[in-house]
């Protein structure tokens, strides 16, 4: 073997102990199960690698430093929390940490669902932080909203009020020639109603048809959600109601004011919203419950009446009579 061959070969032993010094000064991680890490508002590098030691998840937080100062990019390090994998090198991790990859976590705000029990769920979500009040009744939009840990309530409502006045406003945009109010407001008010009195998507549009037809023409819209939205602020109420509670005087009662109550009775969903805005076409002014979870609808009161006839049958035949 000559000079030079033995001269590579000793560069390449020379290079390669000095790579394996250069790891084992860098050191590596240690995550042995999937691990939620959590980094405060303004921590440093430094201070990000002594936690990740501390809690085991890498063998070195010194190496760390190193390893983020040779071969990191120059993108800060995010506040949040993270998920790490055993998978996840060093490298991986702070990749991670610079991309702001958070773990999401989610809220859900069913159709219908009042700003009462709103407030009830936010508040029970020990991830969120911060107070909020109550949010005023139809302003929330129902969906699925996503959150990371420590954000404030109060930003997360925001969030959930803009994206009401925007499902609004697309509506609003799109509305029908057909549809019975004159405002957006008004709108939401009778979409809260439609939410609370169909429990089926199919009945939506023709629900929105007979209240609509009902404003059109002057009707009271005695729409039984009315009657309890003043006593429990949207929550069940567990019972019958009340012939009281029919004859009650205020600013929401249907069967005793006419026209639309002075505010939504719930949040209702978006395509709650989009009935109003585009009711069916129908004659339709009575409705009444079927047994199936759906309603039968009429014309007449005398149709009406048969059709309630029929509604007590089922219950008796149930012994709910």
């Amino acid at each position: 073997m000559n000079r030079a061959r033995l001269a590579v070969l000793g560069l390449v032993a020379l290079a390669l102990a000095g790579l394996v010094f250069v790891w084992s000064l860098l050191g590596s991680a240690t995550i042995a199960k999937d691990t939620s890490f959590t980094i405060p508002a303004g921590a440093s590098v430094s201070a990000v690698a002594d936690k990740l030691e501390a809690e085991g998840l890498i063998s070195s937080a010194s190496g760390f430093v190193l390893q983020a100062r040779i071969f990191g990019s120059d993108a800060p390090i995010q506040a949040g929390e993270f998920l790490l994998t055993p998978d996840m090198s060093q490298g991986d991790i702070l990749a991670a940490f610079q991309s702001g990859d958070v773990i999401r976590r989610f809220v859900t705000i069913p159709e219908g669902m009042p700003s009462i029990l709103v407030w009830e769920r936010l508040m029970a979500e020990d991830l969120l932080t911060g107070e909020v009040d109550v949010p005023p009744e139809g302003s929330i939009l129902p969906d699925t909203y996503d959150f990371e840990r420590g954000q404030s309530r109060k930003a997360l409502v925001e969030r959930m009020q803009a994206a009401m006045d925007k499902a609004l406003a697309e509506e609003w945009a799109n509305r029908s020639p057909r549809i019975a109010v004159d405002t957006m407001r008004d709108a939401l008010i009778l979409a809260s109603i439609v939410e609370k009195e169909t429990g089926k998507p199919e009945e939506r549009r023709m629900v929105a048809g007979l209240y609509s037809n009902r404003v059109r023409t002057g009707m009271m819209l005695q729409a039984d959600p009315t009657i309890i939205y003043p006593i429990t602020k949207g929550k069940p109420l567990g019972r019958r109601i009340r012939q009281s509670e029919i004859a009650a005087v205020n600013g929401y009662n249907t069967y005793t004011r006419v026209g639309l109550p002075e505010g939504p009775i719930t949040n209702p969903g978006r395509a709650s919203i989009a009935a109003v805005m585009n009711p069916e076409t129908t004659n339709a002014l009575f409705m009444v419950a079927d047994g199936t979870g759906g309603h039968w609808f009429a014309d007449t009161l005398a149709e009406h009446n048969a059709n309630v006839a029929k509604w007590y049958a089922i219950r008796r035949e149930r012994g709910e009579m």
